[in-house]
């Protein structure tokens, strides 16, 4: 007996548990199973004789959740990311999967059709791509290696770009052909019809000629893919197309060629060029659109990997030298003017400026830099010249970082799609036994001519149910839904993270560095009249430049931004758990808590109502006394962010429940939670239990998004449903968190949020035009309206309608790039 624990994503409810137990008791070899909902795992006890963690997993994901082996989880992961050309359809998808997964050593895999990518992860160090490359080349796809964990992404849009003008090329040839067919029909569509159509037009092997073009050299792509499919034993909606398309034309060449003989058995006189070309057209047509919107949805790599600077103005060996961003090594000095981006990341050590982050965080504002504040490569520099000295290059940059979690999440595959996938598997022989049924009972009983009718049926049923919007509904509006998050400094980890965070309805905020700014700033000062407030600042700033106590540094911070003149301190005594006896110049200083005050008899009732009010609003106050008499009272607190009581009010309206979780004493937290709008909050919480709060709302049910700074936090992230961690672009904590805010507050949480019930949104309702689609138009296709209303699909109309399916889709979801939040 074995015990396995598995991590699984994506429940949110009793039946959800309930659903994931019975699936894996069914599993031969186990023996028992238990689901936590609150902690996401499941405890499997296991013959391992009989099972692998694989099959437990791969039964989990069926059901569209997440899983993944914590055991397995633990070692060294890899991932690997391939280009997939060829790939027309979520059969295609299917397969592609299929195979890579039955490579030894890959722990799981996740293809996307709309971005023509496989992404693999393996424990298996030595695990060869070249497997991999050759197991799914085998399917017939061209297949390359993209990027591992080692090595950079090497993303070429220029085949996707001549895909695209190779398709333009094919359709308009084919266009000028079918219209030329099409005129040439005329007199055998409609008798009577087209006497000013000359004779050679109309001429069938003359037809048949122009038809043979389009079939097999524009359309040759169908039968190449079908051959491809065929030969691995599956089929996908080339194949319907190709079975739908020859038919017609096979019917017609052979009523061209022996017209006599075929009448006399029965056969009508009939020929389908002007269908066979039309269809054909139309597909390429749609092929076209689909793939030209296609490549508007994946535009957001192109335009980050285009911000990146070309070269970086160096200091070696006191020269100044201009070399390729690529020669740039840590430490460099690195020299940039207004105007230029930052080559690479680094830290200011001369000069300052202010610096447009808006590609890297969506704040328009520049943000003012000095010596000793970081730089993040790609930015611009607005003003001055400074000098910056690089601490991370190559892959390590905030920017390769950021192009990689984006073409990483648009590679990802949200739950529902693995729903859609399973649909799509038996979708096309379904649609083949369809269409053959239909086209037996209408050989049997149809109208005559019963066999036009019969094929009429048979073609148009495989034409319409082409499972190309299926394939297309979920990929291209997860790849626009990162894309877009990505511009508003949104950085999404996967396509779960990205369906997951519209479940929320509990969003939890740590406090310090979260939603306040992490650092104390002096708020109010008091002076009982002994001395003016400036000069109380200055005899409490100048006792402060010999602590190392964060108030104190906000004091001291306080007083050089007044350009007061700090004096020297000639004796210093810091007394523990009160606060500093010091001499400064002539006067003996204390600095402390009220304690201290006590302490050295000293009268405060002065201002106490005002130290009470201070307190009341978590504001930390400093007494203060010179040479034995109560001098006054200075206010330092951990002030508020700019945007959070805005962001904590857009969360709220959204009827998501606010929490401040916070190890502050309750009095602090409560001033905190009311300023910025909190009406719950859970105070004095060690760092170390912040995880446990987590876990005990989600025990009431809750699906808890954790907002914290992904260092400290780290637990709690990991156990919220959704982790969303503030990162400053070269510190995200990819890793813990599901999603990483680039911008230093928590307004990047609404966006988030909003954009994921935005494109969630947008996925329902392409899948439900997809799946309409199909669920209408194969009936009608397959002639049922036909004995009630005389409504019959013409073949023709069907290519058209599965064209415009496709195109639908994708337009639909590129409505999704107007996105907006509405908060500023």
């Amino acid at each position: 007996m074995m015990k396995m624990i598995f991590s699984v994503k994506g429940m949110t409810c009793a039946s959800c548990v309930n659903r994931v137990e019975k699936v894996i008791s069914k599993i031969n070899g186990v023996h028992s199973v238990n689901v936590n909902l609150a902690s996401n795992q499941a405890q499997v006890d296991v013959d391992p004789s009989l099972v692998t963690s694989k099959q437990i997993v791969e039964r989990i994901e069926k059901l569209g959740y997440d899983a993944k082996n914590m055991d397995e989880a633990e070692k060294k992961e890899r991932k690997l990311l391939f280009s997939v050309k060829g790939m027309t359809c979520s059969s295609c998808v299917n397969r592609v999967e299929k195979i890579i997964s039955k490579v030894a050593g890959v722990s799981s895999v996740t293809v996307n059709l709309a971005a023509n990518q496989a992404q693999v992860m393996t424990h298996d160090p030595n695990l060869d791509p070249q497997k991999i490359i050759e197991a799914v080349e085998r399917l017939g796809y061209d297949t390359s290696l993209l990027s591992t964990d080692d090595k950079e992404s090497k993303i070429d849009h220029t085949d996707n770009e001549q895909d695209t003008r190779k398709l333009k090329k094919d359709f308009t040839y084919s266009a000028v052909v079918t219209t030329i067919v099409l005129i040439g029909s005329i007199p055998h569509m409609m008798e009577g019809w087209g006497t000013w159509v000359p004779a050679f037009l109309s001429a069938p092997f003359f037809l048949l000629l122009l038809t043979s073009y389009v079939q097999l050299v524009p359309g040759w792509r169908f039968y190449r893919n079908s051959y491809k499919v065929l030969k691995n034993k599956s089929a996908d909606m080339n194949v319907l197309v190709a079975m739908g398309t020859t038919s017609a034309w096979v019917y017609s060449i052979a009523m061209t060629l022996f017209p006599v003989t075929l009448t006399e058995m029965g056969f009508p006189y009939q020929l389908y060029y002007d269908v066979t070309t039309v269809i054909t057209t139309l597909i390429l047509l749609g092929r076209y659109f689909e793939a030209k919107a296609k490549g508007k949805t994946s535009t957001a790599i192109k335009k980050l990997m285009s911000l990146q600077a070309k070269t970086a103005r160096v200091i070696r060996n006191g020269k100044e030298l201009e070399i390729p961003v690529d020669q740039v090594v840590i430490n460099d000095d690195i020299i940039v003017r207004p105007g230029e981006r930052i080559p690479v990341d680094g830290i200011v050590v001369k000069g300052k400026s202010a610096v447009d982050e808006s590609m890297l965080t969506g704040e328009s504002i520049p943000v003012e830099k000095t010596v000793g504040n970081e730089v993040i490569g790609a930015t611009i520099n607005k003003s001055g010249s400074f000098t910056f000295r690089a601490t991370k290059v190559g892959k390590e940059t905030a920017l390769a970082q950021i192009i990689r979690m984006v073409n990483e999440a648009q590679g990802s595959k949200a739950p529902i799609q693995r729903v859609v996938d399973l649909i799509s598997a038996y979708f096309v022989p379904a649609v083949v036994i369809i269409a053959t049924l239909s086209f037996i009972v209408w050989y049997f009983v149809g109208p005559e001519p019963s066999t036009i009718f019969a094929l009429t049926t048979f073609i148009a049923v495989l034409i319409i149910a082409c499972p190309c919007a299926l394939g297309l509904a979920t990929p291209t509006a997860i790849m626009v839904g990162t894309e877009k998050g990505a511009e508003n400094g949104v950085l999404i980890k996967d396509a779960t993270s990205l369906e997951l965070a519209h479940k929320t309805n509990t969003v939890v905020l740590d406090k310090t560095g979260t939603i306040t700014e992490g650092k104390p700033k002096l708020t109010d000062i008091f002076s009982t009249g002994i001395v003016s407030e400036d000069e109380l600042l200055k005899i409490v700033a100048s006792v402060e430049t010999a602590s190392e106590h964060p108030l104190g540094e906000a004091i001291v911070h306080a007083a050089k931004e007044k350009g007061l003149q700090l004096d020297e301190v000639t004796t210093f005594e810091a007394i523990v758990g009160y606060g500093i006896l010091a001499t400064v110049g002539d006067h003996e200083v204390l600095v402390g808590n009220i304690k201290l005050m006590e302490k050295y008899r000293i009268n405060v009732e002065q201002l106490i109502d005002k130290t009470e009010q201070l307190a009341d609003q978590g504001k930390t106050p400093m007494y203060a006394a010179i040479n034995g008499k109560f001098a006054g009272v200075i206010a330092v607190a951990d002030t508020l962010k700019k945007n959070t009581v805005q962001a904590v009010q857009a969360l709220k309206a959204m009827g998501l429940e606010v929490i401040m979780l916070t190890g502050d004493h309750k009095r602090t937290a409560q001033a905190i939670a009311k300023e910025a709008g909190i009406d719950h909050f859970i105070a004095e919480v060690l760092p170390e239990h912040k995880a446990e709060q987590v876990e005990k709302l989600q025990k009431e049910g809750k699906v808890v998004a954790m907002v914290g700074d992904g260092i400290n936090d780290a637990p709690a992230l990991a156990q919220a449903d959704l982790g969303i961690a503030l990162g400053t672009g070269t510190d995200v904590a990819i890793e813990t968190a599901n999603i990483t805010l680039m911008r230093g507050d928590i307004i990047g949480v609404v966006t988030a949020l909003k954009l994921s019930k935005a494109t969630m949104r947008m996925i329902w309702q392409n899948l439900g035009w997809a799946f309409g689609y199909n669920v209408v138009l194969i009936p009608v296709a397959a002639g049922l309206l036909f004995p009630l209303f005389g409504i019959l699909l013409n073949p023709m109309l069907a290519g058209a309608a599965m064209a415009f399916s496709s195109v639908s889709v994708i337009l639909n979801t590129l409505r999704l790039r107007k996105f907006k939040t509405d908060i500023v």
